[in-house]
Order: structure tokens, then sequence, then C-alpha cells
């Protein structure tokens, strides 16, 4: 599966940036969303559109060159619009559950995203959401997969959709999922203590097969649900040798290491099955923890295939410069979740 566009709304203006001084910092523990202006949405439509729905529509537009060529929409999404889902139903015990406007319940549903894009572009073709938390936006891909093996002259948008409300993120904060300090993205990953940074972001993608101008090549992704380390382990290593040939080798891993030292493990062990000569990344100060936050780890991908050039910051463990060929992107949510992505360059 080939991408040949691509695009994302996140907390940076400029990943390549070299110095973390101009990236933006977590704010009150949170990473939010650096929304651009939404020129190619409708200002009608906008002005009653949730956040989710917002970024996801205004990533997706702008890569959208020939929308009626599409053959489908897949969008993944743990928690779609949280914070219009909240207020319906407090307008639920406000009126008595008497009659209630219908907006905020039409703009909650995770569908709804997908819903929207099929709606501004006239698309009325395969059109579908996948809400399997931290594996939403790697069963979507899935999905991108499997339908260009039915239909290889097909064209998909993909993406991966979450939003930071005000309660979500208390209820994951009550559940322990974030960190109780203040953190910088600078000292991220040197905390040895429980929790993340939450974050927040949209990333599409048009997929074909097409190997022409593409930017990038998904090989292979897997993806396994369990907290046993040499399961994870076991899973790593098989992806690895069904998809890579004995020539080929990673040029970069890149992790989802978040600052969570509960997680830690789990990175450690895929570390050590590696080359000594595999460049080694991290990506979650630049866009904090969120359950598809593999879709802007693929988004980076794509850059840095494309710029050829890793920024200081991402480089966990730096080896000998060379071309970028093969990524693997593996990422982790809550430590049972666990996602594997083989991205090679076309160029």
């Amino acid at each position: 599966m080939y991408i040949q566009h691509f695009n994302c709304i996140s907390p940076q203006h400029n990943v390549l940036n070299n110095d973390l001084d101009l990236l933006n910092d977590a704010s009150e523990k949170k990473m939010q969303a650096n929304e651009p202006v939404y020129e190619s949405i409708p200002p009608g439509v906008l002005r009653r559109m949730g956040k989710a729905i917002r970024m996801g529509v205004g990533a997706a537009l702008p890569i959208c060159k020939a929308p009626a060529l599409l053959n489908g929409i897949l969008i993944g999404t743990a928690n779609g619009g949280m914070e219009d889902c909240i207020k319906f139903l407090n307008q639920m015990v406000q009126y008595e559950e008497g009659l209630l406007a219908p907006g905020n319940f039409v703009q909650s549903t995770n569908n709804a995203i997908a819903g929207q894009l099929g709606l501004l572009t006239e698309n009325k073709k395969y059109n579908i959401t996948h809400v399997s938390r931290g594996l939403a936006f790697e069963n979507a891909l899935t999905d991108a997969m499997m339908q260009l093996k039915e239909n290889p002259a097909g064209c998909y948008l993909l993406g991966g959709v979450d939003e930071l409300s005000t309660y979500n993120y208390n209820i994951e904060k009550l559940a322990g999922a974030y960190k109780e300090e203040v953190v910088s993205i600078k000292n991220l990953y040197t905390t040895d203590s429980p929790g993340c940074i939450a974050g927040e972001g949209a990333a599409m993608f048009v997929v074909n097969n097409d190997a022409a101008n593409a930017i990038a090549k998904v090989e292979a992704v897997t993806t396994l649900h369990s907290n046993n380390l040499n399961e994870v382990k076991d899973k790593l290593k098989i992806f690895i040798e069904e998809n890579l040939c004995d020539d080929d080798k990673i040029d970069l891993f890149l992790s989802g290491e978040n600052g969570d030292n509960r997680d830690l493990k789990y990175y450690t062990a895929c570390e050590s099955l590696l080359n000594s000569n595999t460049t080694v990344g991290r990506f979650k100060h630049l866009c904090g923890e969120y359950p598809t936050a593999s879709a802007f780890a693929l988004w980076l991908c794509c850059i840095l295939l494309q710029k050829q050039n890793i920024p200081h910051h991402i480089i966990k463990k730096k080896t000998t410069e060379k071309k970028l060929k093969n990524v693997l992107l593996y990422n982790n949510y809550k430590g049972y979740q666990h996602g594997f992505m083989l991205i090679k360059s076309c160029r």
C-alpha cells in the first residue's frame, strides 16, 4: 500500500526543528493541537463541528485533490467527539430527558468524522470507522490494505483522529494515565515516574497501489493484545523475519515511548532485537499520548523519509548516517495494545 498524500494537525508547527526550544511544549500537562484556519470547510458547517470532526475534516480536505476518485473513507478513532457527547448527556439531565437539540449528539458519535467527510466530498462509497481504542488506526490501516487487495485500482482516504477534552482527560487522570508532576518535553523521557503527557491530533493519508510518485510504502502491519513481555518480543521477531529479507536492514526504529516507566520494559525489550546499526527514535514529545498517536507517527515517518533528515530531539540512539529506507514503527497503548508497522521509502 502506497501513500500518495499526507497531512496532519498536531501540537507542533514544524517537527523538523532541531532546537527543542522552538517546539511547542505541554501546557497544564496537556499537548493541545495547533489548529489552522479551516479555509476548506464552509463557515456554517464549521460552526457546528466539534473539535475531533473539525480536526479530522480539516486535515483531510486539503489532500483530497479528486474526491470523486476515492473508493472509500476509513477512519480510526477511540473517543470520537467526546466533548459533544458529554454536552448531550448533560442536556438530558438538565432538561429531564425532554425535547433535546440533536446537534451535540450528531457531532459526538465516533463515525461523525467519516460521515462528514463523505458528505462534504459527496462520496457515497465505502465509509467506515474503527473504534478499537489504542489499535483503532492500525485496524483502519489493515482494512485499507484489505480493500486494496480486493480492489487493486482503488484509492482510499485513511486517517486517525482523537481529541483531548476536559472530560476524558479527567477520567484518564483519575485512572492514573497521566503524570502527577509538571513535565516539560525536554525531560519527558528522563523522568522515572508513572504516567505520560496527554495529547491529541489528526493525521490523514491518501493511499493506493500505485508506486509512481508515492512518498512511502506501508509494507506490513500487525497488532497484538497482551501484557506478556515475551509475547510482544516474539511478535516483533516474527514480524521482522516475515517482512524483511536478509539483505534488508531496519534503518530507523521509531518508538512510541511516552515517559511512563510502567511501559518502558516493552520498548526496551523490542530495542534489544535490533541490529547495532539501527537508529532508535521517539515521537511522543511532539504529540503527547492518545489512542491514535500511531497515525501521527506514520505521518512523521513520511516526513522523515521524504526529507531524509532526523531532527536531534527525535533520536534516542544515534548510529552512522545513512539513507533512510526502512522504518519500523512500534506503538504501545496502556501496556496491552501493541501495533507494529514497517514503512519503506519510495524515493
